[in-house]
């Protein structure tokens, strides 16, 4: 009943939370953590700085209260956190949870993947924006080749998981490997989602000439096989999805800069040192940490998220310019998840 009399003074609905459980990557992607700016001097968060896995259930406890069903893990990369299947265990607990999910780069996963599933994870979202070794180290920052990511996919699949693949497409560095990944995730029979390259943080070095929109991702992927439309699955679904022609492979495209979605946004951010973020492209967040470690009762906490999200008016996306780009300090994606 507590959840039903909360989620009714929600004016806006919040069903989906991001939770980053870890602020540093096996990776340092020119996407989210170019390598000239989290090198190997970078200081990470200390343990003490970061939520610990009571504090993370408890939060999400307040969240599935005031209206929010699916859960995913983040960060950095997630499974670097010690005993995450533990993690993901207690999350399906929570009442009203129907979906939690993790995002990693899937190198972690050969070895994971069995007992994250037995743990109660549905699926994994792994990054992967290119399959040529050469381009895939330009646009992950490593000397690591796709292979272990390949594999990491393979052991997911095999273990039972579901698995998205989601590749950012950054023109004239990768966008040669459209085709390429297309055909690799039909043949496997996995959802490949194309994400417009984004002005996340202040350290990637957008440019609005960098982005291949939609459109054009669109019709390369239409070169494979002819795509029809897929009904949305719920409100504020963020990938606009197709399937193949006779198939039930879909493709989907994210297309925050060309055709933006901030108006139908459900989604709100943890951070691994517990700030919460309304927005991707916020430059500030909300001390919830502070909150769990003063003693304040759960009813204190559900006030204070639903006052931070009623208050929301995020429309980044919609009146993004070249010069507020540049301009706004945003917070990094290794910081909050994406």
């Amino acid at each position: 009943m507590i959840r039903q009399e909360v989620n009714d003074q929600l004016s806006r609905p919040l069903q989906d939370l991001r939770i980053s459980i870890m602020d540093r990557c096996n990776f340092r992607c020119s996407y989210c953590m170019p390598a000239e700016i989290f090198g190997p001097d970078h200081v990470f968060m200390s343990e003490e700085e970061l939520l610990s896995f009571d504090e993370i259930i408890r939060s999400a406890e307040q969240f599935a209260a005031l209206g929010v069903k699916k859960i995913r893990l983040t960060g950095g990369e997630p499974l670097l956190r010690k005993d995450v299947p533990e993690l993901v265990a207690s999350l399906r607990t929570i009442e009203g949870i129907e979906d939690v999910a993790l995002t990693t780069n899937a190198v972690l996963l050969t070895k994971q993947a069995k007992s994250l599933y037995d743990a109660g994870l549905e699926r994994v979202n792994v990054s992967l924006d290119a399959l040529d070794p050469e381009v895939f180290q330009t646009m992950s920052g490593r000397k690591t080749k796709p292979d272990a990511v390949l594999h990491g996919i393979d052991a997911a699949t095999d273990a039972g998981l579901g698995v998205k693949v989601n590749m950012v497409v950054k023109k004239g560095v990768n966008d040669g490997e459209v085709i390429p990944m297309a055909r690799y995730c039909k043949q496997k029979g996995i959802t490949l989602r194309f994400i417009e390259f984004m002005d996340v943080g202040q350290t990637n070095g957008w440019e609005f000439s960098q982005v291949v929109s939609k459109k054009e991702l669109y019709e390369q992927v239409s070169q494979i096989a002819l795509l029809e439309p897929v009904e949305r699955d719920y409100f504020g679904e963020v990938a606009s999805r197709y399937r193949y022609v006779g198939s039930d492979v879909e493709v989907g495209f994210i297309s925050s800069v060309t055709e933006t979605f901030c108006g139908s946004c459900t989604r709100a951010r943890l951070s691994a040192d517990g700030k919460l973020f309304t927005c991707l492209f916020s430059e500030s967040g909300f001390d919830l940490r502070a909150l769990l470690r003063e003693g304040v009762t759960d009813s204190q906490i559900r006030d204070w998220i639903r006052a931070v999200w009623e208050k929301r008016e995020d429309r980044y996306s919609e009146l993004r310019t070249e010069e507020t780009a540049k301009n706004r300090n945003k917070i990094e994606m290794s910081y909050i998840g994406g």
